[in-house]
Protein backbone atom coordinates (compact mmCIF):
# COMPACT_ATOMS: atom_id res chain seq x y z
CA UNK A 1 0.00 0.00 0.00
CA UNK A 2 2.95 2.51 0.99
CA UNK A 3 4.97 1.43 -2.11
CA UNK A 4 1.80 2.19 -4.31
CA UNK A 5 1.06 5.69 -2.99
CA UNK A 6 4.94 6.60 -3.09
CA UNK A 7 5.52 5.23 -6.69
CA UNK A 8 2.17 7.39 -7.92
CA UNK A 9 2.59 10.44 -9.70
CA UNK A 10 1.73 12.20 -7.04
CA UNK A 11 3.76 10.16 -4.81
CA UNK A 12 6.93 10.47 -6.63
CA UNK A 13 6.19 14.42 -7.19
CA UNK A 14 5.64 15.23 -3.36
CA UNK A 15 8.66 12.91 -2.26
CA UNK A 16 10.68 15.49 -4.45
CA UNK A 17 9.42 18.74 -3.21
CA UNK A 18 9.57 17.49 0.53
CA UNK A 19 13.04 15.75 0.05
CA UNK A 20 14.41 18.99 -1.34
CA UNK A 21 12.51 21.25 1.21
CA UNK A 22 14.06 18.69 4.01
CA UNK A 23 17.76 19.52 2.00
CA UNK A 24 17.19 23.39 2.79
CA UNK A 25 16.56 23.29 5.98
CA UNK A 26 19.62 20.78 6.93
CA UNK A 27 21.96 23.24 4.76
CA UNK A 28 20.50 26.39 6.62
CA UNK A 29 21.39 24.56 9.90
CA UNK A 30 24.46 23.22 8.92
CA UNK A 31 25.90 25.81 6.37
CA UNK A 32 28.01 22.61 4.83
CA UNK A 33 28.52 23.11 0.75
CA UNK A 34 28.80 19.41 0.59
CA UNK A 35 25.17 19.23 1.97
CA UNK A 36 23.49 21.26 -0.45
CA UNK A 37 20.02 20.57 -0.46
CA UNK A 38 20.36 19.45 -5.03
CA UNK A 39 22.50 17.18 -4.12
CA UNK A 40 21.51 15.89 -1.31
CA UNK A 41 17.57 15.17 -3.01
CA UNK A 42 19.52 14.09 -6.00
CA UNK A 43 21.27 11.13 -4.10
CA UNK A 44 18.43 10.34 -2.33
CA UNK A 45 16.18 9.95 -5.43
CA UNK A 46 18.42 7.57 -6.79
CA UNK A 47 18.64 5.75 -3.90
CA UNK A 48 14.74 5.29 -3.73
CA UNK A 49 13.95 5.23 -7.36
CA UNK A 50 16.38 1.96 -7.48
CA UNK A 51 14.78 0.73 -4.35
CA UNK A 52 11.28 1.23 -5.50
CA UNK A 53 12.18 -0.11 -8.63
CA UNK A 54 10.51 2.88 -10.62
CA UNK A 55 11.44 3.54 -14.36
CA UNK A 56 13.26 6.70 -14.53
CA UNK A 57 10.72 7.47 -17.68
CA UNK A 58 8.26 6.98 -15.32
CA UNK A 59 9.09 9.06 -12.62
CA UNK A 60 10.37 12.23 -15.76
CA UNK A 61 6.11 12.00 -16.46
CA UNK A 62 5.50 12.24 -12.62
CA UNK A 63 7.32 15.68 -12.47
CA UNK A 64 6.82 17.24 -15.36
CA UNK A 65 5.21 20.28 -13.70
CA UNK A 66 8.77 20.87 -12.07
CA UNK A 67 10.00 20.98 -15.57
CA UNK A 68 7.25 23.35 -16.66
CA UNK A 69 8.41 25.30 -13.35
CA UNK A 70 11.93 25.18 -14.52
CA UNK A 71 10.91 26.42 -17.81
CA UNK A 72 9.47 29.26 -16.54
CA UNK A 73 12.49 30.11 -14.43
CA UNK A 74 14.56 30.81 -17.33
CA UNK A 75 12.15 33.63 -18.55
CA UNK A 76 12.62 35.23 -15.27
CA UNK A 77 16.70 35.50 -16.38
CA UNK A 78 15.17 38.70 -17.96
CA UNK A 79 14.84 40.50 -14.85
CA UNK A 80 17.85 39.65 -13.65
CA UNK A 81 19.08 41.49 -16.69
CA UNK A 82 17.00 44.86 -16.51
CA UNK A 83 17.35 44.77 -12.86
CA UNK A 84 21.07 44.78 -13.91
CA UNK A 85 20.96 46.85 -16.81
CA UNK A 86 22.57 50.08 -15.09
CA UNK A 87 25.81 48.17 -14.13
CA UNK A 88 25.72 46.18 -17.54
CA UNK A 89 25.40 49.82 -19.64
CA UNK A 90 28.49 51.09 -17.71
CA UNK A 91 30.66 47.94 -17.91
CA UNK A 92 29.15 46.61 -21.46
CA UNK A 93 32.66 45.96 -23.40
CA UNK A 94 34.21 43.63 -20.66
CA UNK A 95 31.06 42.48 -19.48
CA UNK A 96 30.34 41.30 -23.16
CA UNK A 97 34.32 39.99 -23.58
CA UNK A 98 33.95 37.82 -20.67
CA UNK A 99 30.52 36.60 -21.57
CA UNK A 100 31.93 35.54 -25.19
CA UNK A 101 35.22 34.25 -23.81
CA UNK A 102 33.52 32.05 -20.71
CA UNK A 103 30.88 30.13 -23.61
CA UNK A 104 33.81 29.77 -25.98
CA UNK A 105 36.33 28.44 -23.31
CA UNK A 106 33.36 26.55 -21.14
CA UNK A 107 31.65 24.40 -24.23
CA UNK A 108 35.34 23.89 -26.22
CA UNK A 109 37.12 22.72 -23.24
CA UNK A 110 34.82 20.31 -22.40
CA UNK A 111 34.51 18.68 -25.76
CA UNK A 112 37.78 18.69 -26.48
CA UNK A 113 38.90 17.07 -23.56
CA UNK A 114 35.97 14.32 -24.08
CA UNK A 115 37.35 13.56 -28.03
CA UNK A 116 40.39 13.25 -26.62
CA UNK A 117 39.29 10.52 -24.01
CA UNK A 118 37.43 8.83 -27.46
CA UNK A 119 34.10 10.12 -26.86
CA UNK A 120 31.78 10.03 -30.01
CA UNK A 121 30.22 13.27 -31.45
CA UNK A 122 26.54 12.11 -29.25
CA UNK A 123 28.67 12.23 -26.18
CA UNK A 124 30.09 15.89 -27.21
CA UNK A 125 26.80 17.80 -28.12
CA UNK A 126 25.69 16.20 -25.19
CA UNK A 127 27.87 17.98 -22.53
CA UNK A 128 28.90 20.72 -24.70
CA UNK A 129 26.33 23.58 -22.99
CA UNK A 130 27.73 22.14 -19.39
CA UNK A 131 27.83 25.68 -17.93
CA UNK A 132 23.76 26.87 -18.67
CA UNK A 133 21.02 25.81 -16.82
CA UNK A 134 19.04 22.99 -17.61
CA UNK A 135 16.47 24.25 -19.46
CA UNK A 136 18.49 25.96 -21.66
CA UNK A 137 21.16 22.90 -21.57
CA UNK A 138 18.45 20.62 -22.93
CA UNK A 139 17.22 23.04 -25.79
CA UNK A 140 20.71 24.00 -27.05
CA UNK A 141 21.38 19.49 -26.90
CA UNK A 142 18.58 18.20 -28.06
CA UNK A 143 18.95 19.46 -31.89
CA UNK A 144 22.44 18.90 -32.42
CA UNK A 145 21.64 14.91 -31.37
CA UNK A 146 22.54 15.03 -27.76
CA UNK A 147 21.18 12.56 -25.34
CA UNK A 148 18.59 15.06 -22.86
CA UNK A 149 19.22 12.77 -19.97
CA UNK A 150 22.91 12.99 -19.91
CA UNK A 151 22.85 16.63 -21.07
CA UNK A 152 20.80 17.30 -17.24
CA UNK A 153 23.26 15.14 -15.43
CA UNK A 154 26.40 16.51 -16.39
CA UNK A 155 24.68 20.12 -16.07
CA UNK A 156 24.35 19.72 -12.13
CA UNK A 157 27.20 17.68 -11.83
CA UNK A 158 29.20 21.17 -12.86
CA UNK A 159 26.17 23.16 -10.87
CA UNK A 160 27.64 21.30 -7.74
CA UNK A 161 30.89 21.18 -8.20
CA UNK A 162 31.32 25.29 -8.46
CA UNK A 163 29.08 25.69 -6.18
CA UNK A 164 30.89 23.64 -3.64
CA UNK A 165 34.66 24.14 -4.36
CA UNK A 166 34.25 27.52 -6.57
CA UNK A 167 34.77 30.23 -4.58
CA UNK A 168 37.61 28.65 -2.67
CA UNK A 169 39.00 28.23 -6.46
CA UNK A 170 39.03 31.51 -7.22
CA UNK A 171 40.18 32.58 -3.71
CA UNK A 172 43.60 30.73 -4.71
CA UNK A 173 43.80 31.80 -7.88
CA UNK A 174 43.74 35.47 -6.28
CA UNK A 175 40.28 36.75 -7.09
CA UNK A 176 39.27 39.59 -4.88
CA UNK A 177 36.79 41.43 -6.87
CA UNK A 178 33.25 40.32 -5.66
CA UNK A 179 31.98 41.36 -8.77
CA UNK A 180 33.91 39.09 -10.62
CA UNK A 181 33.90 36.19 -8.04
CA UNK A 182 29.91 36.64 -8.95
CA UNK A 183 30.03 36.61 -12.68
CA UNK A 184 32.65 34.27 -12.40
CA UNK A 185 29.99 31.59 -10.69
CA UNK A 186 27.27 32.33 -12.16
CA UNK A 187 29.13 31.91 -16.05
CA UNK A 188 30.61 28.24 -14.77
CA UNK A 189 27.91 27.12 -12.59
CA UNK A 190 24.63 28.74 -13.49
CA UNK A 191 21.91 28.41 -11.50
CA UNK A 192 23.33 26.54 -8.39
CA UNK A 193 26.21 28.66 -8.47
CA UNK A 194 24.31 31.56 -8.26
CA UNK A 195 22.62 29.86 -5.11
CA UNK A 196 26.41 29.92 -3.94
CA UNK A 197 27.02 33.44 -4.76
CA UNK A 198 23.47 35.04 -3.26
CA UNK A 199 24.92 33.60 0.45
CA UNK A 200 28.57 35.20 -0.25
CA UNK A 201 27.09 38.70 -0.79
CA UNK A 202 24.86 40.85 -2.74
CA UNK A 203 26.83 41.97 -5.05
CA UNK A 204 28.22 38.39 -5.78
CA UNK A 205 24.47 37.31 -6.47
CA UNK A 206 23.54 39.92 -8.71
CA UNK A 207 26.57 39.44 -10.71
CA UNK A 208 25.74 35.83 -11.26
CA UNK A 209 22.32 35.88 -12.23
CA UNK A 210 23.64 38.59 -14.75
CA UNK A 211 26.34 35.86 -15.83
CA UNK A 212 23.88 33.04 -15.71
CA UNK A 213 21.40 35.37 -18.18
CA UNK A 214 23.87 36.24 -20.64
CA UNK A 215 25.61 32.76 -20.64
CA UNK A 216 22.37 31.50 -21.27
CA UNK A 217 21.80 33.47 -24.33
CA UNK A 218 25.21 32.90 -25.55
CA UNK A 219 25.51 29.36 -25.52
CA UNK A 220 22.48 29.04 -27.10
CA UNK A 221 23.64 31.44 -30.11
CA UNK A 222 27.33 30.44 -30.33
CA UNK A 223 26.92 26.37 -29.45
CA UNK A 224 25.09 25.33 -32.99
CA UNK A 225 28.56 27.52 -34.66
CA UNK A 226 31.29 25.47 -32.15
CA UNK A 227 29.68 22.77 -33.01
CA UNK A 228 29.81 22.68 -36.88
CA UNK A 229 33.35 24.65 -37.19
CA UNK A 230 35.33 24.09 -34.39
CA UNK A 231 34.48 20.43 -33.10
Amino acid sequence: MIRDLLTSDLGLLTLTVVLFVAGGAIHRRTRLMLLHPVLMTFVAMIVLLQWLKVPYAAYMEATEVLDFALGLSVVSLGYLLYEQSERLSRNLLPVLAATLMGCVAGVLSVVWIAAAMGADRVILNSIAPKSVTVPIAIAIAEPLGGVVSLTSVVVFCVGIFGAIFGPSILRWGGVKSHEAVGFSLGAASHGIGTSRAVEIGAIEGAMSGLAMALMGVATALLTPLLEQYLY
